[in-house]
């Protein structure tokens, strides 16, 4: 991994640096990949509107009928886990290294990295997607190697597409990854042991995360071992979800046991693209989520509903000028939770460029803008967990 002062462009590196300049070096290709879904979305969306950006990534196909996912005991089956070479959630900037003998066991479920519009389902072998996928959790899931040991599951995603329709392809595809979710998670729960458990996800793995929350863990003995979950880059309904998600909203910076969400926008914010999708759709609870309120961790703080300025954000996960590498840079990024629920991080953010989505949606930066503090809020919360 890379760490430290350690420069990748000279020659002088001995064979056991190798992998580390490389690993170093992939931050390139997340930039790139980061530039092709947000121009995909931006541009499409700004010239042709949602519509034609729909016909453009929502596959037209029939959804197949996947058979069920195979043995997650399988090494191959996971993206990380801790006996696996080259673990990429194992990767920390500069200043920060793993856990040697980490306490906890973490769940992490990886966003949408399959953009195809051929399948409404990625093949596990689709090794586009993996790439995407394992430069995901080198910047987001790596942010708990500090406390935990991280198992994070290849799946059969859901496409790009499967989230810009209400096609019944769209939530058959779903089901199916969900169903891969739960499978990996059955077996994860055997490799855990008896360590406590931090669960987190991103976007569809968000998604994903909360289904697994309301219908698999809610009311369980599984239950009482969770440190915390991450609900990142999903909106989780106050009213219509969180009463059937089993774990209360996180309300303070020591609580364990508790749900963390946010999604992050600067300002000005357009919502609507969220709002109009979420308001048309039923919660865990069976109410109406249209016009309810969203859980809003304030990351910086760990604080629900908070206000923190720039000076408290102990180092946001930002790629370097010539997109070789990333640094952590404190001080740069405010967060406050405002309205319905968003985290809105100022009118002033770091200049992302073609990474930022409509609306000012600083979406596939929700875990890297806040990379420090998540670190320390992990770190916090296991330790009350421990205590209790």
């Amino acid at each position: 991994m890379y760490h430290g002062e350690r420069d990748c462009r000279g020659g002088g590196y001995v064979a056991l640096h190798n992998g580390e300049c490389r690993l170093a070096r992939k931050f390139l290709y997340l930039v790139v990949v980061l530039i092709v879904i947000a121009l995909a979305t931006t541009f499409a969306f700004r010239f042709w509107g949602a519509e034609l950006l729909r016909q453009a990534l929502v596959p037209s196909v029939q959804v197949a009928a996947l058979p069920p996912p195979g043995s997650y005991a399988r090494a191959e089956m996971w993206i990380a886990r801790p006996d696996k070479p080259g673990n990429p959630a194992l990767w920390t900037p500069a200043g920060h290294s793993p856990a040697a003998n980490p306490e906890a066991a973490v769940f992490f479920i990886h966003p949408t990295s399959f953009l195809e519009r051929t399948r409404w389902n990625a093949p596990l072998d689709n090794a586009e997607a993996n790439a995407r996928a394992e430069l995901f959790l080198r910047g987001q899931a790596s942010a708990f190697n500090a406390v935990g040991a991280i198992w994070a599951p290849r799946y059969r995603q859901a496409t790009f597409g499967a989230f810009l329709t209400s096609k019944e392809e769209a939530h058959k595809a779903i089901d199916f990854a969900y169903r891969d979710v739960l499978a990996a998670f059955e077996q994860f729960l055997v490799e855990a042991g008896d360590r406590p458990i931090i669960l987190a996800g991103h976007s569809q793995g968000a998604l994903h995360l909360s289904r697994l929350l309301a219908e698999r863990i809610a009311g369980t003995r599984i239950e009482k071992r969770i440190v915390a979950a991450y609900v990142v880059g999903w909106p989780v309904s106050i009213t219509a979800d969180l009463p059937r998600m089993g774990l209360p909203a996180c309300a303070t910076a020591d609580q364990a046991g508790c749900i963390l969400s946010w999604q992050s926008f600067g300002e000005p914010a357009d919502t609507g693209l969220i709002t109009d999708a979420f308001d048309a759709s039923t919660g865990f609870t069976g109410l109406p989520r249209k016009g309810t309120a969203f859980v809003c961790t304030n990351p910086i703080t760990g604080k629900a509903n908070d206000t923190a300025p720039a000076q408290a954000n102990l180092g946001a996960l930002l790629p370097t000028k010539d997109l070789t590498n990333a640094t952590l840079e404190p001080g740069r990024v405010p967060a406050r939770c405002a309205g319905r629920g968003f985290l809105l991080i100022g009118t002033n953010p770091p200049d992302l460029g073609p990474y930022v989505l409509p609306g000012n949606n600083y979406h596939v930066f929700d875990y890297s803008l806040f990379w420090a503090n998540i670190r320390k809020d992990a770190e916090r919360r296991l330790a009350a967990f421990s205590n209790k």
